[in-house]
Formats: C-alpha cells, structure tokens, sequence
C-alpha cells in the first residue's frame, strides 16, 4: 500500500510526487508509457535522437525559470538559441527568446524530475474503485512486456495527472465523484499534433552554414498546415546529419490523426516546409511521426488543481489547470502536492518553485 498514487509521469505528476515523497509520504507514478516526462519527449530514431515532443525550454514564469537555472547548472541544458523566427507573408522576421534544450534529449528533463521515484512503467489505470477499508484500488492494464510489476495498487489518495479526456475513461460517477467535478473535466479541449522527425544526407549541412538568416527555430502562426520547424541536429554535441523536426498546425493534425499511412502524412509536412524554407527539405533520407492527440490544452479550468469532494483523497493536475503550457503544468503540480498534503498528515512540504 502507498500514501498517494500519481497516475501519471509528466511534468505536474513528477513534480507532485517528488514533493509529497521529500515530505515523507511514500508515493508510487505509474505511467502508460516506457519513460518519464510525458510531452517533453525524445525518441532514438536511426542511430541519433529527435525531440518529438516539447522541443525547448524557455522563460515562461518563475517555475520554468528555476527548473532552467538548475538543470544549465547541472550541465543537462544548455542555452539553444537567444533568437527565435517567424514566418509570414513570406518572410523571416526575428525576436529575442532565449531557448534552452537538453543535447542529450529533452527527455533529460523528465528523468532529472524523476530520480529516486518509484515508477511503474507499461501500466495504464483501467479502473480505480474504493475498498472497505476506505482506501482507493487502482486495476492496471499492461501496456509493455513488463510482468514484474504488480497490475494493481492500493492507495490513501489519488493524483490524476494525465490529459482531461484520459482521465476520464476511469473517473465517472460509480466511484462517487459529483456531475459538476466530471462535468468540469468534459469541459476541457485539446489541439493535437503532428510531428515529423527527418534526416537528410550529411552533405547538406554545408548548405546549413550558408543559411540567411542563421535560424534553428521558425514559427508559422497563420499556416494552415505548419505550426512549427526547428532544426533538431544543431541541439547535439556531434550530430552527423542533418536533423529537422516539424510540428504540424491543430488543423492539419485534425485532419489527419487517424490516416493509417502515416509516412504520406509526414511527407506533406516536409513538402509545405520546403515550399517555405529550403526545397531539399522535401526529400529526406529517412522520417518518422508521432500523432499527439492531446498536445496544447486549449481551454484549462481557472484553477491551479481540480480536486474532487465527497470522496477519497483525488485532484486532477497538470496543464489541464490554471495556465496551462509547462508553466502550468508545475505549479499544478505543486498545488496538487500541497492539497494532497493538507488532506492526509499535513507534513512539513516544500511549496516554492525551487527545484
């Protein structure tokens, strides 16, 4: 048994139970996936890597900002890029943003987040129910070939840290939860996203030095089908090859999230992109996509977490509440620490945004 469960192992899930396990509770993640950090996400792909997910971090608050200033004194991020670009009507225009990225995968951040946690990977919650002891069950569905883990969970209180439509395949009324608590949740929008990851022939960085201007990053923010492009090679301390990431528009992905030939659907990115940028973009040696169904939270509740009453310890965090982005996402981390706290032992609990 375990004080708390977070479902959950991005930002807000991380955070969460890093606070509430220093404060002495004993705390269990358990996580859909085979790693931790959720949409700050790296993929190994043809003998390199290529962030997919969150590509950089940049300033967004006091919580980003201190995560940044640990983890560039750490040696696991290093400042990117000062400038970052936009495309429209046609032209490049510049403005000052610092960017920082992880040369060895922005999952670095996720891992940093969850040293000396208990996760347990290849487990997706299917269903959580109360005992008679008034605790909380959670029945887990395998989602790798780990069997070692258990595929349930007992626990006091309850973190759901995932996007609003997951979390509610298993929170309904049958487990006590109130219309407006559910209703609340149905409430929340996603944009997805389509990421093509594509490498291109080493000779091509000669072309790269002769870029003008000298962009690693370019935003389209009226394109009907590209959103973002950045220049994922230049991240790595050796990269061999050329390396682009491209994040399609939330329209574009609407279109296609569900296409089953999902190289056809990369290739148009890369096609609009080199109509834009450079035209070998179109012709990559090789390419991989990730769908992202629930990528930006559109509209997240004006809270810092959403917690539950009538029932057992349970709050929703994460970038489904209060300001949303990676920003968001921490301090609804930390919200949901301090709450769950108050709820069980009221321990002494770090609630700054030192990390």
């Amino acid at each position: 048994m375990f004080d708390v469960a977070v479902i959950g192992a991005g930002m807000a899930g991380l955070i969460c139970a890093q606070r509430l396990r220093l404060a002495g509770y004993s705390v269990v993640v358990v996580e859909k996936s085979r790693g931790a950090g959720g949409r700050v996400a790296t993929r190994r792909v043809n003998g390199t890597r290529a962030d997919h997910g969150a590509p950089y971090l940049e300033p967004q608050g006091d919580a980003v900002q201190g995560l940044i200033d640990v983890l560039v004194h750490r040696d696991i991020l290093k400042l990117w890029t000062d400038t970052v670009w936009e495309f429209r009507q046609g032209e490049l225009f510049s403005s000052p943003n610092s960017c920082y990225v992880a040369p060895a995968g922005m999952n670095a951040v996720g891992k940093y987040l969850a040293e000396d946690l208990e996760i347990w990977f290849g487990r997706r919650v299917q269903a959580i129910s109360t005992t008679d002891s008034q605790l909380w069950h959670l029945s887990l569905e395998v989602t790798d070939d780990n069997l070692e883990r258990p595929q349930e969970l007992i626990a006091k209180a309850i973190v759901v840290a995932i996007p609003a439509p997951q979390a509610l395949m298993f929170l309904n009324s049958e487990i006590g939860l109130v219309p407006d608590f559910l209703d609340k949740l149905r409430s929340v929008e996603y944009d997805p996203c389509i990421t093509v990851m594509a490498g291109y022939p080493a000779a091509k960085q000669q072309d790269l030095s002769h870029l003008n201007p000298q962009w690693v990053t370019v935003t389209f923010r009226d394109d009907a089908d590209l959103a973002w492009v950045g220049l994922d090679g230049s991240k790595r301390l050796e990269s061999q090859q050329p390396v682009f990431v491209v994040h399609s528009s939330a329209s574009f992905a609407d279109r296609y999230l569900e296409s089953v030939d999902l190289p056809s659907v990369g290739q148009q990115l890369l096609d609009r992109t080199s109509e834009h940028l450079m035209p070998w973009l179109k012709e990559p040696e090789w390419l991989q996509v990730h769908r992202w169904r629930y990528a930006f939270c559109r509209n997240p509740l004006p809270v810092s977490c959403w917690a539950a009453e009538g029932v057992l310890p349970l709050v929703c965090a994460g970038d489904l509440c209060g300001e949303g982005q990676i920003e968001g996402a921490l301090r609804s981390g930390l919200a949901a620490a301090n709450w769950v706290n108050s709820q069980l032992e009221d321990l002494p609990l770090d609630s700054s945004v030192n990390w």
